[in-house]
């Protein structure tokens, strides 16, 4: 009150010091007194009833239970079968390099793209065994050691004979290595591109078949005409038809608007040299 007043009085209102003198009762100390006595009178229980409703014992046990966490956030059983499943890592371990005396078993299906099973100081001579004839290629480990390396391997594997060439595109290509003669057949793999520069295309070329980047797999191609000498170089170039190339204008001439052959083409082997 005497605030109150003071600040009347700063504002040299006599009214206004009447005004509050007025409200103020003839026994200010009673009413204070009583206020001062009721306000801790009230404001105890607040300190208090914390103390009283939430006993210091009781809150680790509702907050922080120890023995539920481990058991529901981290099921130690859970976690090695589901981010190591066993069963997945045979899966992905290619077969072991064949035998380079042609004595390893056939095989269609593979896990994984092969090791490097070649000698890059070596050369590789490719020969495909043909119902239109003998065609000879010299491989290039130089140019394309992983593509040369996967011929090989799928070679020694036995993995081309008997199969067909199921693609026949006049003055174009004659395209092979597909098993399943769809033209969506392949190893189970697929390998980077090893890509040449513009104008390295030839008569005789040979060169993977692909759907893309980088999804080399089994199916090749021999360029046959001056359609596929203009390719640009989106197709791993690994090899030169050095004799036989008689063959694959024969097979050529058995190409139709279609690009289905008009008599089957089979390979009957593709066998490697290495020397």
């Amino acid at each position: 009150m005497l605030a109150a007043v003071l600040f009347a009085a700063a504002c040299g209102s006599d009214d206004a010091g009447l005004e509050v003198v007025r409200a103020d009762p003839a026994t200010p100390t009673a009413e204070t007194s009583a206020t001062e006595t009721t306000v801790p009178d009230e404001t105890v229980p607040e300190t208090t009833e914390p103390d009283a409703t939430v006993p210091k014992e009781t809150l680790p046990a509702e907050t922080l239970p120890l023995e539920t966490l481990p058991l529901e956030t981290v099921p130690a059983e859970t976690v090695p079968a589901e981010t190591v499943p066993a069963e997945t890592v045979p899966a992905s371990v290619a077969l072991p390099c064949p035998a380079s005396d042609g004595s390893s078993s056939t095989e269609q299906s593979f896990p994984a793209p092969p090791e490097m099973c070649i000698d890059l100081t070596k050369s590789y001579t490719l020969t495909l065994d043909t119902s239109q004839g003998v065609i000879t290629i010299e491989l290039f480990p130089d140019r394309a050691p992983l593509t040369v390396n996967n011929i090989v391997y799928l070679a020694r594997y036995h993995y081309f004979d008997n199969t067909v060439c199921h693609r026949v595109v006049p003055n174009f290509v004659v395209q092979c290595g597909d098993p399943t003669a769809t033209g969506t057949g392949g190893p189970g793999y697929e390998f980077a591109d090893e890509l040449p520069t513009s104008g390295d295309y030839q008569l005789g070329s040979l060169a993977m078949a692909n759907a893309g980047a980088d999804t080399n797999g089994s199916q090749f191609f021999i360029i046959s005409g001056a359609d596929g000498v203009a390719l640009p170089p989106l197709y791993t170039l690994f090899g030169q038809v050095t004799a036989g190339f008689e063959a694959v204008t024969a097979i050529d001439a058995l190409g139709t608007a279609d690009q289905a052959p008009s008599e089957t083409v089979t390979i009957y082997s593709a066998t490697v040299v290495e020397a």
